[in-house]
């Protein structure tokens, strides 16, 4: 737990140069690569409440980060976009991002890094409902 709140740290304090929140980071790498889907999409992807994603879209509106476009056909569905301005400021980001994670592989061999992943699968597995 120490580590992931070190990393985490370290990705808040890379990430403060671009006016971004892990958060937001997160929310645009998923925008990104599934452009146009709904709040609810993005919310079970993020592993978070809607409730979360209606409080942290309206911020990255004003930032000029993504748009809200209604779905032509279903009212209800507001379909989610970054504009130029998001990805331009996540490209830059992903590259801090990027280099912060071959820092942290850095400090483990291959060999390690597979073993690692090999028991979180594990963990993962025995803890599944």
């Amino acid at each position: 737990m120490r580590a992931e709140k070190a990393v985490a740290r370290e990705l808040t304090r890379a990430l403060a140069p671009f006016e971004l929140k892990p958060a937001q980071f997160d929310a645009m790498i998923n925008l990104y690569r599934h452009p146009g889907q709904s709040q609810h999409d993005l919310a079970r992807r993020l592993l978070v409440g809607r409730s979360n994603v209606t409080m942290l879209l309206p911020q990255m509106e004003a930032q000029g980060l993504m748009r809200r476009e209604g779905d032509p056909k279903d009212k209800r569905i507001m379909r989610l976009y970054l504009t130029d301005e998001g990805e331009k400021r996540l490209m830059r980001a992903l590259e801090v991002y990027a280099a912060l994670i071959d820092r942290v592989m850095d400090q483990s061999s291959p060999e390690e890094c597979d073993m690692m992943g090999d028991m979180m699968r594990r963990i993962t597995e025995m803890l599944k409902e």
